[in-house]
């Protein structure tokens, strides 16, 4: 054990996407904080590769509020309309985001682009420790109102004390692990393929949602005049579309999508990923919490994921920012209380779409051709579509409803 000791605010485990929005947050408020990373300084997360990021207009709001976004080097596509259909099904859901006074329902990120954004914010924030490259390592007992950690560094193991620890170190967390929080997980037996790919038709701020008896196709406006797409297949054809030469792959992905968006003409490079849920029993224990994927991993379906992980950062720093003490009981009760409705909505949603959707009995077929066109015509069914698309549903942290500038 090197001798080396350090007591901060807050210590966040993870260095991704959740943990280091958090990290921005907190150090708006003055608050001294450890963010311990995985990649070494001068180097991007592997998170950060070609994936598309679709943030609600909330996310949006609370980003630019944030100082990230505008950082972006490169720019984001709006969505401005929703299209969702089901192959063979009748209905059809088209949501435009001026019916609703808005020019958005969110934007398309490239999530590398998002990575060196938000870089270029961490690297501006003036009460932040970056421990990098170092990992978690276990927890070294409790003080009096501290949680004592130990991590790994080049220059040997550290212990730090923090009133807080946060672990936001994705869906196999060691800090979740280590606080003895037990998880749900539900294998959806799919596989998830996303790449950049260009059609004869540029992107005109639609975003497209089709399902199939194999699972889900969508493709999200960007803006490079390109779409993310995304393609869920079933485990057990994974292989077989990860072989496929570049024409294969347009020809199988078209066929699942169809022409809305005209001819698959070009793809980049292709990434897949198990699609896995996984949810912690628990998202608190003394004085620690977990956020972000720690905390649940959910289907792709609906683009929730990061939505909801940054509402549970945002939370989490807005109740800071109203007491003296960052980890108490009382706080970690207020801060369940206020996410839990969120996050049980947002599971709802995309667990019950993916298995609604996917499923390809035929007496569901009445049931999800009613759904699409109760959700295409009656204004309540497409005002609550449209709360939860855009992040606004429920008690949400002030920065996501700020205006963004």
């Amino acid at each position: 054990m090197s001798a080396m000791s350090a007591r901060h605010d807050v210590v966040i485990v993870g260095g991704g996407l959740v943990g280091a929005s958090l990290a921005i947050a907190l150090d708006r408020l003055g608050r001294d904080v450890a963010l311990i990373e995985a990649t070494p300084a001068g180097e991007v997360p592997a998170v950060f590769d070609e994936r598309n990021l679709s943030f609600a207009a909330a996310t949006v709001n609370a980003l630019t509020a944030l100082g990230v976004l505008q950082r972006l080097r490169h720019p984001t596509g709006p969505i401005q309309r929703i299209h969702v259909s089901r192959a063979g099904d009748f209905g059809r859901v088209l949501l435009q985001a001026r019916d609703y006074g808005r020019s958005e329902f969110g934007q398309v990120v490239v999530a590398r682009d998002f990575g060196t954004a938000l870089e270029d914010a961490l690297a501006a924030c003036t009460h932040l420790t970056r421990y990098r490259p170092a990992r978690f390592v276990a927890l070294a007992g409790m003080g009096e109102g501290l949680r004592r950690v130990r991590i790994a560094t080049a220059d040997g193991e550290t212990e730090l004390e923090t009133p807080l620890l946060v672990g936001a170190d994705g869906s196999n967390s060691m800090v979740r692990d280590a606080l003895g929080i037990a998880v749900e997980r539900h294998d959806y037996a799919q596989r998830l393929f996303v790449a950049r790919v260009r059609t004869s038709r540029a992107p005109d701020g639609t975003a497209w949602e089709r399902f199939g008896n194999d699972g889900p196709t969508a493709l999200l406006p960007r803006g490079d005049r390109h779409y993310g797409l995304i393609h869920g297949v079933p485990e057990d054809q994974a292989e077989a579309v990860a072989a496929l030469d570049d024409a294969g792959w347009l020809a199988h992905a078209q066929a699942a999508f169809g022409w809305r968006a005209g001819k698959f003409l070009a793809s980049g490079p292709r990434s897949a990923y198990p699609i896995v849920r996984v949810l912690a029993e628990r998202l608190v224990a003394p004085r620690a919490v977990l956020l972000g994927n720690a905390a649940q991993s959910i289907h792709p379906l609906g683009a929730q994921g990061f939505n909801l992980g940054l509402r549970d950062a945002l939370t989490l720093a807005e109740l800071m920012a109203q007491s003296e003490d960052a980890g108490g009981d009382a706080l970690l009760a207020e801060y369940v209380r206020r996410r839990q409705p969120d996050r049980e909505r947002t599971l709802r949603f995309s667990d019950g779409l993916a298995r609604l959707t996917s499923n390809p009995a035929p007496l569901l077929r009445p049931v999800r051709s009613a759904g699409l066109l109760a959700a295409g015509s009656v204004q309540a069914v497409q005002s609550m579509l449209v709360g939860g698309a855009m992040g606004f549903a429920g008690d949400v942290p002030a920065l996501c409803r700020e205006v963004a500038a």
